[in-house]
């Protein structure tokens, strides 16, 4: 299958982990085969990672809090971020690690169910972690979009009152 395919494939999958391989095949003009084939490939060599189900936790009862962290690291030689990326995304409270450019080396983002049970992670796994040199944590309020969807409807209703002469 040709490189644009398989773009489509994983542009496609990346809206909607739910489309069938024979859906799939209808809208890119394939067989449903070689749809399948096109993603056991892309499943082995690491491009097609999971499929995730995004879930609007506040429609829930469960109570969630969302924290981003900035981390600022002292690497050490011949180390990199990359094995401080590892020992952190291998907490299971993390959901992402993002290396960054700026005043901070990454962007750390993890879910709890209170503030307090995050500042125990940030300060007792986080934090005292041998090549942090510091960590900001921000809670997120709300969430409107993730993932590219947004997670709910707003009315763009113009709510000003109307002045006449």
């Amino acid at each position: 299958m040709d490189d644009a395919t398989r773009e489509k494939i994983l542009k496609n999958l990346a809206k909607n982990a739910r489309l069938s391989s024979k859906d799939l095949a209808a809208m890119l003009d394939a067989s449903p085969e070689e749809i399948r084939e096109a993603i056991a490939d892309l499943e082995d060599k690491g491009i097609i990672c999971g499929y995730p189900t995004l879930i609007n936790w506040d429609k829930t009862g469960d109570e969630r809090v969302t924290a981003v962290i900035e981390v600022k690291t002292a690497p050490e030689r011949g180390r990199g971020f990359d094995k401080i990326a590892a020992r952190i995304y291998q907490f299971d409270e993390v959901k992402d690690v993002y290396l960054m450019s700026g005043n901070f080396d990454f962007t750390v983002t993890i879910d709890g169910s209170s503030m307090k049970e995050v500042a125990q992670f940030v300060t007792n796994k986080l934090a005292p972690m041998e090549s942090v040199v510091s960590c900001a944590t921000y809670f997120v309020l709300k969430k409107y979009k993730e993932h590219g969807v947004a997670l709910e409807k707003i009315k763009d209703a113009d709510e000003r009152q109307l002045i006449t002469p």
